[in-house]
């Protein structure tokens, strides 16, 4: 094909395109990847499939969109003034048609037509513009689907099937001339339709009531039912085809009317131009940092409440998977958070795998092996491990709590969380947060209105976009939460990006840490013992203290200071991990900024002298003691009935319960019993012993096909461009008989001889091919070495040197002198 002959079909017009505008298609569409197309033809028919272009649309800027939209009400092919005159108007609403919107119009389309070319989607010269048939289809009006730019359908669309006789019946209502030709009537009318001087005059004579129902329809939807007796104004109308039937209820409004009615623009309100983004607040920027710093601080402190929380085993997990809702209260009250704040730092922390199930018989979820690796990294460097995991997640916690499509509760930790826009919707979001000045808060809705141009959501059908702002759709509410969970994270500081998210964006975690590592607080080696059997820590603690305080004491309230209190139940737990009495007095001793109360090393001594007193042991389970009325005192006790004690030896009772059970119902009572092992040695229980398996991340599920690498699409064009020289070769005709496409037939010495003769000459021959599953195929090869019964060549269709046995080459014939271009 020379370069100065217009294309005839998509597959032309893409085979003219250069290897960076072909390769700029498959990053646009991946889903045409897969698999690799065989040559353009290929190509071009799957770029035409249904799928193939819905998928497309859905990825158009609403300008893009309504380009394609009027593209599709216009006629197949359409010149450049034609389109630009639908989006613009033919000015008579607004002097010359080219004011501000016109000149924005004008200026944009180029932009937005050459994103349609470059999408596959519209293709030919500015004179003879084609959007594909698949596109035409999915935004041409009907009445199931009405177009989204409200129009109906043509004169001639809407009259087929129409008799002569009422053809010729509103030619003459309409003052026309008669005419006994149904295509001369059609013409006629469509002509008197667009012509604005006519039309005009015609619509003068029409009664007030008569407009007042093309106002009404002008717009859309342009369907309209009437009764069989309908009213004066319709019937005059439906007399001069202003109304024509679409069935014996329903007319429509003809699209050439309805354009002359809206002064020929395809929509009501073009949109060439995104919408502002508006700042809702305007704030220090170094307050911003200082306040994203501190929440993120925050965070990590919530993450590693959590995981010290179901640090000894957590919750079981439903059959159905997930979490129940009264472990989610129970999580939410233990964190002194809402249920759905508690549900997204679930959700956070089983995304960055620091919690998962198991997988035991009886399934709990537990801190996983990296969670404790996790907690040895640095402050900054374990929230850009959050963050970062948060950003690529699709498990989306905003939906815990509604249902799925068939009326189930969606639950924290469970299935059908997942979607596949979050990740991009929640980098959009922060990409639009980042194009404001530092420091300034953008304002929600002017956000989810520039979401909603950016990409308009389908309505009933194909290019029918959401209300700008309109926060029912899923986008939206991501959006939302992305801001609210942003502001939780340490993302934004008071609404406003913060530089350190600015960093984790563009130059990565390292720049992000490095930002964020000044302006977190500096852990502190010692708390202030008070009086009261309390002790408050004045900031963040370092982590062997923090750690052996959760143990020694029980958190009492959280916020710029931590007040932890000490109770017999605390002192204890720190016993049975294995402290002794002496090592709490020295702990306290050296991480106190005061005096070790008098009351508190009482608390301690009067546990530790009680605690191991009475032993316990497998029997199902035994008491020992060597106090026989410590024993009888337990007996006499009617809270001891469950556990069915009986008396062994003087200093021996067994139950029927086992250890663990007997152990908590004697410290219910009271007691402080410990347990022992089958030697008689105390056993010590350590915090933190339960951990999962191994286990990864959850993957995020990708939203479509993944964008592929430049040396992917680089080797596709070249296969693509190697399989469509391979398909459009010509061979020499070797007999009459041969039929268009069938395998090339020669004899075994015919086939030897002519393929030795490529070569040694470098020439190019045409092959059937047999494979060994006994599928036949055809291919262009460049015999380079004969031997064996074997051809070495390089191949044209595969773009790659192949061996071929010549006992399953069908035929060979030689190629013709003239190629295609």
């Amino acid at each position: 094909m020379g370069t100065t002959t217009p294309p005839r079909t998509l597959a032309e017009a893409l085979r003219a395109r250069g290897d960076e505008s072909l390769a700029g298609l498959l990053r646009a569409r991946p889903d045409l990847l897969s698999p690799v197309p065989n040559d353009i033809t290929q190509l071009a028919t799957r770029a035409g499939t249904r799928a193939s272009v819905v998928r497309a649309l859905e990825h158009l800027d609403r300008f893009a969109l309504q380009t394609a939209q009027a593209l599709a009400v216009a006629p197949d092919p359409a010149p450049y003034d034609t389109l630009l005159a639908l989006l613009t108007g033919d000015g008579r609403d607004d002097g010359d048609g080219r004011g501000d919107a016109g000149a924005a119009i004008t200026a944009a389309l180029p932009a937005a037509l050459g994103t349609l070319r470059e999408q596959a989607l519209v293709w030919g010269e500015d004179t003879r513009l084609h959007l594909v048939r698949t596109a035409r289809e999915l935004l041409v009006p009907s009445p199931q689907h009405p177009s989204p730019t409200g129009l109906g359908p043509t004169v001639a669309e809407a009259t087929a099937g129409m008799s002569p006789g009422r053809l010729q019946e509103i030619l003459t209502a309409a003052g026309l001339p008669a005419t006994h030709d149904p295509v001369s009537a059609v013409a006629a009318l469509t002509g008197l339709f667009t012509d604005r001087t006519r039309m005009a005059e015609l619509l003068d004579t029409a009664p007030v009531e008569a407009l007042a129902v093309l106002d009404r329809l002008v717009w859309g939807p342009p369907y309209g039912e009437v009764t069989p007796n309908p009213a004066p104004p319709v019937q005059w109308l439906r007399d001069r085809g202003l109304l024509l039937p679409v069935s014996t209820r329903t007319v429509v409004l003809p699209r050439e009317a309805a354009l002359h009615l809206r002064a020929g623009r395809a929509h009501r309100v073009p949109e060439p131009v995104p919408p502002a983004l508006v700042a809702a607040a305007e704030r220090d920027p170094q307050a911003v940092d200082r306040a994203a710093a501190g929440q993120g601080y925050t965070a990590l402190s919530t993450v590693e409440e959590l995981l010290k929380l179901w640090n000894d085993g957590g919750p079981a997990v439903l059959r159905a998977g997930g979490l129940s809702v009264r472990e989610l209260k129970r999580t939410a009250g233990a964190l002194d958070v809402p249920e759905p704040v508690a549900a997204f730092w679930i959700e956070l922390a089983y995304a960055a795998g620091l919690l998962a199930s198991d997988g035991e018989t009886d399934e709990r979820y537990a801190p996983t092996p990296a969670s404790d690796e996790w907690l040895d990294l640095p402050a900054q460097d374990r929230w850009t491990h959050l963050a970062t995991a948060w950003l690529a997640a699709t498990r989306t916690a905003g939906l815990i709590g509604g249902q799925d499509a068939k009326g189930r509760a969606l639950s924290a930790l469970g299935p059908d969380l997942d979607r596949s826009a979050a990740p991009g919707v929640r980098r959009r979001v922060l990409d639009l947060c980042a194009s404001l000045p530092a420091g300034t808060a953008p304002d929600p809705q002017t956000l989810l209105a520039r979401l909603s141009w950016e990409r308009p959501l389908r309505a009933s059908a194909p290019g029918g976009p959401a209300a700008p702002g309109d926060a029912s759709d899923l986008r939206s509410r991501i959006a939302l939460w992305t801001l609210d969970e942003a502001e939780l994270l340490g993302i934004t500081g008071r609404g406003a990006l913060a530089s350190q998210t600015r960093a984790l964006l563009g130059a990565g975690p390292g720049e992000a840490a490095a930002r964020l590592a000044p302006l977190l607080p500096e852990p502190l080696d010692h708390v202030l013992l008070q009086a009261d059997l309390t002790a408050v820590a004045p900031g963040p603690l370092e982590r062997p203290l923090a750690g052996m305080l959760s143990v020694l004491a029980d958190v009492e309230s959280k916020g710029g200071a931590t007040v932890y209190r000490f109770t017999p139940g605390s002192v204890r737990r720190a016993l049975d991990a294995g402290q002794a009495a002496a090592d709490l007095h020295s702990f306290l001793a050296t991480h106190s900024r005061t005096p070790v109360p008098q009351p508190l090393s009482y608390l301690i001594d009067d546990v530790a002298r009680r605690h191991g007193h009475l032993r316990i042991g497998a029997a199902s389970a035994y008491v020992r003691c060597d106090d026989e009325a410590v024993l009888n005192e337990i007996l006499a006790d009617k809270r001891a009935a469950p556990l069915r004690l009986r008396r062994l030896a003087p200093t021996v009772l067994a139950a029927q319960a086992d250890p663990g059970a007997l152990l908590e119902g004697l410290r219910e009572m009271g007691y402080a019993p410990a347990a022992e092992s089958a030697e008689g040695d105390v056993l010590i229980t350590r915090a933190g012993a339960r951990r999962t398996p191994p286990r990864t991340p959850p993957v995020p599920v990708p939203e479509g096909p993944p964008v592929p690498d430049t040396a992917l699409l680089t080797a596709a064009v070249r296969a693509v461009r190697a399989g469509d020289a391979a398909a459009r070769a010509v061979r020499k005709e070797t007999s009459g008989t041969d039929a268009a496409g069938s395998l090339p037939r020669t004899t075994a010495a015919e086939t030897l001889a002519t393929v030795q003769a490529a070569a040694m000459t470098g020439s190019a021959v045409w092959i059937g091919y047999v494979n060994a599953d006994g599928a036949a195929s055809q291919r262009v090869i460049a015999p380079v070495k004969v031997e064996g019964g074997f051809v070495t060549a390089y191949d044209h269709t595969a773009d790659e040197v192949r061996t071929y046995p010549l006992h399953r080459i069908t035929g060979v014939a030689e190629l013709a002198d003239e190629q295609p271009a």
